[in-house]
């Protein structure tokens, strides 16, 4: 296996348990919610959201650590690709257009991750030699 996948699946690794840990929080205690991500309307904040916010997370940590143990399946890479774009979609719309979250480190880096991972197409010479079917897929 290439190099460069082995530091995608590291990556990949990483995140996951980064979510799993935000998880964690989301069930342990709402407060961390509005005090780090959802700081523009904390109002809005409430239990349910945040469990439903935990289950979100924790189905993508374990999409991206499946994919990291099973980097060749096509199906599952382009699965987890899409819940990058979808985290990246999420926060900019809270953001921007609801304004329930503010430009704080809370948000901002969680935007850095989805917008800046390895597998996006800006990566698809390194993938395509890697992974034969990568070229095709994403063009």
């Amino acid at each position: 296996m290439s190099r460069f996948l082995n530091v995608l699946r590291s990556w990949l690794v990483m995140v996951s348990i980064i979510a799993m840990g935000n998880t964690l929080q989301s069930f342990r205690d709402h407060t961390f919610l509005y005090e780090k991500l959802y700081t523009g309307k904390p109002d809005l904040v409430n239990g349910l959201q945040a469990r439903t916010f935990g289950i979100w997370t924790l189905l993508s940590s374990v999409i991206r650590c499946l994919c990291a143990i099973d980097i060749h399946n096509k199906t599952l890479y382009h699965i987890t690709l899409w819940t990058f774009l979808l985290a990246l979609g999420h926060f900019l719309s809270e953001l921007f257009i609801y304004g329930t979250a503010a430009p704080t480190i809370g948000v901002l880096a969680p935007l850095m991750v989805a917008s800046k991972h390895p597998m996006t197409p800006g990566f698809q010479q390194e993938l395509s030699q890697s992974l034969g079917w990568c070229r095709k897929a994403i063009v």
